[in-house]
């Protein structure tokens, strides 16, 4: 499988342009996977040509370091891999918080290094912005960890355009990566811009919205107990019957498109989705094993403003997200209106996820033409 190859914003950094999201593996969507057969998945991304592969300490938690580590430890040379601190978790699953203080930064990189079984993390995200932390010190920590040798390259994940450009101050910033899919949209308004701005490669996570917009997730009682979305306003309760409705009408209009393009050809006067992977500095988002098979994301309408259900861009699905920088939540004020463009609080990172499937068969192409 010929996998094309993207360049991180202005750093020269290349990376393959499907990715693969190592959290399901670990947490987040019920029960720890079958460690082999994680493994054994790993093992044929990287022989498929998948080389950007992304983990955090807080999966698992740590576990998911673990096991990645111990799976690329043969093919180090072929893989670029990121990890990520910050996020931190109290007693209670959904109490949680940010820390960006320069020594638990500083301890948080030794951890992972240990756990991945490495000396050098290729791309080191700050997990989320610590509110009570400046970010000049946190992003001063990273750049002792980098003249130090234990990282080659600096990310954030979810900051805002603001945060963004006083840490660009401090020192390049190589990636962003946040939430970024047909119905989770605000990164449009203007952090896409302030990345090409400052050369900033910008990573999507979720761009299926963390498995709604397969059209594979029918029930709420199917979500195993321990799974995240149980607590995300989006799969609960109205929410859920609301937006269930509006994704099977956009995946019926999906394969009505589909079968009227295979009978007729394109349609007179209908423009295709631009793609994603062709607007320079951005890098098609991460894919988790647990959505089934990896994906190179397609960028959703932006030039129109518009969504699944093609209308205006400015209005929110039921169970709306905060922005960028907000402190960290599980939980938010679920909104009355139907179009899905912005969904529950963007700090519950997690990503979406089909049921697993036969290794040797999760890595072929989604595209959201389809769904």
């Amino acid at each position: 499988m010929d996998i094309p190859k993207r360049k991180l914003g202005r750093s020269g950094l290349e990376v393959s342009a499907i990715g693969l999201g190592c959290m399901g593996m670990s947490h987040g969507y019920g029960p720890a996977r079958d460690k082999p057969e994680m493994t054994a998945l790993l093992r044929t991304a990287v022989d498929r040509g998948v080389t950007f592969f992304d983990t955090a300490e807080v999966y698992g938690p740590r576990t998911n370091e673990e096991l990645v580590g111990k799976a690329i430890a043969e093919r180090r040379g072929e893989v670029f891999l990121a990890t990520k601190f910050g996020i931190v978790r109290g007693p209670n699953p959904t109490d949680r918080g940010a820390n960006g203080r320069p020594d638990y930064v500083k301890a948080s990189c030794d951890g992972s290094l240990k756990r991945l079984g490495l000396d050098t993390i290729d791309l080191y995200y700050q997990h989320r912005v610590d509110p009570n932390t400046p970010i000049e010190d946190t992003v001063g920590a990273m750049v002792e960890l980098k003249q130090a040798g234990k990282i080659r390259h600096i990310g954030l994940s979810e900051a805002s355009s603001k945060t963004l450009r006083r840490a660009a101050k401090v020192h390049p910033i190589t990636a962003l990566q946040s939430e970024y899919s047909l119905w989770s949209r605000d990164v449009e308004d203007d952090i896409l811009a302030t990345c090409r701005e400052l050369g900033i490669g910008f990573v999507p996570y979720s761009p299926l919205g963390r498995g709604f917009l397969t059209g594979q997730i029918k029930r709420f009682e199917d979500l195993a107990q321990d799974d995240f979305r149980r607590n995300s306003p989006r799969f609960q309760g109205e929410n859920f019957a609301r937006n269930l409705a509006l994704v099977d009408d956009r995946v019926r209009e999906g394969r009505d498109e589909v079968a009227a393009r295979s009978r007729l050809g394109p349609r007179p006067g209908r423009r295709h989705r631009p793609d994603l992977r062709h607007q320079a500095p951005l890098v098609p988002g991460r894919q988790s094993r647990r959505r089934g098979r990896g994906a190179q994301s397609r960028r959703p309408r932006a030039d129109r403003g518009r969504g699944p259900e093609g209308r205006g861009r400015g209005r929110a699905l039921p169970g709306d997200r905060p922005r960028a920088d907000r402190p960290l939540a599980t939980t938010c004020v679920a909104r009355t209106q139907l179009v899905p463009e912005r969904v529950e609080s963007r700090y519950d990172h997690a990503l979406a996820g089909f049921d697993s499937r036969k290794a040797s068969r999760r890595l072929g192409t989604i595209a959201f033409g389809a769904v």
